[in-house]
């Protein structure tokens, strides 16, 4: 059922449930959900948060009961590699700035403030899956852009593709102090519907009005009040299906992290690596055994019933190679599974040529066609609000930039092998130098013209001697 017509069956006291608790509903189920917690752990691992940092070392008493074991080596290894993957996708699509065509000046929208921005938007999408940006207006009436937290926006949309909103919901905590100074958190939420904008507050369990807010319009307009023509809100996807990175190399980041854990566990354990079979020991506490062994590096034994008291060993190797190798395994399956690249890779070494390079990048490609095509979309909505909020009527087209290594005496060789066969402005515009086409052949036709003039005579082009 659409949220639209939810609505309608709300007022007309025919849903069964009043708004505010439908609110609630939603609000808390989406507290509690898979989706949510995936988003927030996939932060956390991209801080470096991971599950082997609940690594304990255990065994089984003689109940079956699971106890840990405090006097053995705990090593808590991370090797992050999910960072690596979102950085990667996020400089790879948006570390340089996007070109905006337009026949309108857009250049107090679309500024390096913005661009920073939508490169943060990039990698909370990758993370999340889904990004969001919302259009206000700053204190001097200027349209700009907020980025909200991705698991604290539950959108409602009206379509099964996720192309259109009847609503949505942004909660935030905010601390307070109490008369006898104690510390209290509470939740606010704001309801956005195409009527404007309602206030609430949630705490135990419980979602009330704000009284400290009223509801209102969107945003003010010369003092009016006015709403969007839309929901404000524009999601940004990472893919059509809003997977975040993390569900395709969780498994493969903890292997990784778990089998570096164990190793340097094993290495450590240097006293254990040789088992002790012990013969007639003057004593029979192990502990007090261990201790002198470790104090003195000695210990006595003794001959008992016509057996000679001694101490065999039993070595147990840790076998670096093996590690190593399935270390190695891990390590290019997160990369490929990630859709990411290897900066060590074989094929950068020896001066690669641009094919080489291509097919390194392939992988990554793939995420950045994805990634390009939901963006446009949704710069395409965003322009809706920038042409509603300076009342203009005008289209842009976003030329993304993407951050390819290149071989640039390849391409200049074959900038050099064109001439004659496209135009000089194709050329200059694929030299892998050239920073501003446009303002590049401004400059070749005035050395051109310098070039005409030698000692302040002119020259016929093409001939050796000046003009008589």
């Amino acid at each position: 059922m659409r949220l639209g017509e939810l609505w309608n069956l709300i007022i007309q006291g025919n849903s069964g449930i009043t708004e505010k608790a439908f609110i609630q509903s939603e609000l808390e189920s989406f507290m509690n959900s898979n989706k949510r917690r995936e988003m927030i752990q996939a932060k956390e691992y991209y801080k470096g948060n991971h599950d082997i940092k609940k690594k304990v070392r255990s065994t089984v008493d003689e109940l079956g009961q699971a106890f840990i074991l405090q006097n053995l080596p705990n090593n808590i290894i991370c090797d992050n590699r999910v960072d690596d993957l979102v950085d990667q996708k996020t400089n790879y699509l948006l570390s340089k700035p996007i070109e905006v065509q337009s026949d309108v000046d857009l250049d107090d929208v679309f500024n390096m403030s913005f661009m920073r921005k939508l490169k943060s938007v990039g990698r909370e999408s990758i993370q999340c899956g889904i990004a969001y940006l919302v259009p206000y207006f700053d204190t001097q009436g200027k349209l700009q852009f907020k980025k909200l937290r991705s698991e604290n926006v539950l959108p409602f949309w009206a379509d099964e593709e996720h192309t259109e909103l009847d609503a949505f919901l942004y909660w935030y905590d905010i601390e307070l102090y109490s008369v006898a100074g104690v510390k209290n958190t509470l939740t606010k939420v704001e309801y956005y519907t195409p009527s404007g904008v309602k206030y609430f507050t949630y705490s135990h369990g419980q979602l009330s009005d704000d009284t400290s807010r009223l509801s209102q319009s969107h945003y003010i307009n010369g003092n009016v009040p006015t709403n969007w023509h839309k929901i404000p809100l524009i999601p940004f996807k990472f893919n059509e299906y809003e997977l975040p990175i993390i569900r395709r190399v969780k498994t493969l980041q903890d292997a990784l992290n778990t089998l570096l854990s164990n190793f340097a566990d094993n290495m450590e354990e240097d006293v254990r690596s040789t088992i002790l079979v012990i013969k007639n020991y003057d004593g029979e506490d192990l502990s007090n055994f261990r201790q002198k062994l470790a104090t003195y590096g000695a210990i006595k034994v003794r001959t008992e019933d016509g057996v000679a008291g001694g101490v065999e060993t039993l070595n147990i190797e840790v076998n670096a190679s093996n590690y190593e190798l399935v270390l190695k395994l891990l390590r290019r399956s997160i990369i490929e599974n990630g859709r990411g690249f290897d900066a060590r890779d074989d094929r950068m070494s020896n001066n690669p040529n641009q094919m080489n390079i291509q097919s390194m990048y392939s992988d990554i490609d793939l995420d950045a066609n994805d990634m390009e095509s939901e963006f446009q979309a949704s710069l395409e909505l965003l322009m809706e609000f920038v042409g509603e909020a300076m009342s203009l009527n005008a289209d842009a087209r976003f030329v993304f930039n993407r951050d390819l290594p290149i071989n640039q005496a390849d391409i200049i060789t074959n900038c050099k092998n064109s001439v004659g066969i496209i135009s000089k402005e194709t050329i200059i515009a694929n030299h892998p130098w050239t920073l501003d086409t446009e303002e590049e052949l401004k400059r070749l036709e005035s050395e051109t013209q310098e070039l005409d003039y030698v000692g302040g005579e002119q020259w016929d082009t093409g001939k050796n001697e000046p003009n008589d």
